[in-house]
């Protein structure tokens, strides 16, 4: 089933890869979406594809990259969009 998560994760996630990480793991994971910064120093990382790949980069998100400390991934579960064609970091 197609599926569409939207994360909000805290903690030291700007200026450790965070975006591009999860850029690239998304890429692997064959899903559709964005990743962006947002003003107070969190990552909003929007999601769509199988829902068993969608869990698996949430729980890739909940770890980050090396350098990366997550204290908080918020997650919203949606309907799909259809709106992207690939994952993009914004």
């Amino acid at each position: 089933m197609v599926r569409k998560a939207t994360l909000i994760v805290s903690g030291v996630v700007q200026g450790v890869s965070y975006r591009y990480s999860t850029k690239q793991k998304a890429d692997e994971l064959r899903l559709i979406g964005f990743v962006r910064n947002l003003p107070d120093g969190s990552v909003e990382a929007v999601a769509e594809g199988e829902e068993e790949d969608v869990e698996r980069l949430i729980e890739w998100c909940k770890r980050g990259p090396r350098g990366a400390r997550v204290d908080k991934a918020d997650v919203e579960w949606d309907e799909p969009s259809g709106r992207f064609a690939a994952f993009s970091i914004r």
